[in-house]
């Protein structure tokens, strides 16, 4: 288990705490996205499974064993994703600060993305069949850099389109230039 020190510069807190500096508290995603993402791990575990069935019932002979264990072993890496599915949306959290959003995921390799809002483009909230289903919503940034592509998902959707309805006042004030 790792330990986290908020007085340690460039620490983000776990679970609700607050940055460093005092800002503000992460704001999570709803723990129903669990679900979706486990639904998402199941459909790889049956498509895994349903192509080693098919190699097995069209194949000539009887496959190798290093087909039986690689298959096996995809399962079992794919099930230990579905266990982590709980920890890993835990891990997702954004804070609204004063000049931009700060966007986080991650478990082992975390990442923290600061967004000023005056590099906001578009913010677009998007809802898949799925999402639809559990009543959450997906809000997608576009901003002037395309290497940041940041997506938060899993939240409720009245949340989603009243953030994305603040990001949008707050990047028509703070325009960079664009």
């Amino acid at each position: 288990m790792i330990e986290r020190h908020f007085d340690e510069p460039g620490r983000a807190p776990e679970n609700g705490g607050t940055w460093p500096n005092g800002d503000a508290s992460w704001q999570r995603v709803s723990p129903k996205y669990v679900w979706a993402d486990l639904a998402l791990n199941l459909l790889l575990v049956v498509g895994v499974v349903v192509v080693f069935a098919l190699i097995t019932v069209f194949a000539d002979e009887r496959p190798p064993v290093p087909l039986y264990v690689g298959a096996g072993a995809v399962v079992l890496l794919m099930l230990l994703n579905a266990v982590l599915a709980f920890r890993r949306v835990r891990a997702i959290g954004y804070i609204l600060r004063e000049d931009d959003l700060l966007f986080r995921r991650g478990i082992l390799f975390e990442r923290v993305i600061a967004v000023p809002y005056g590099r906001l483009q578009m913010v677009d909230v998007t809802r898949g069949p799925l999402l639809r289903s559990l009543g959450l919503a997906t809000l997608k940034f576009v901003t002037a850099s395309a290497a940041t592509g940041v997506n938060l998902p899993g939240l409720p959707v009245a949340e989603a389109e009243s953030l994305r309805d603040r990001l949008v006042e707050l990047a028509e004030t703070r325009r960079s230039g664009l």
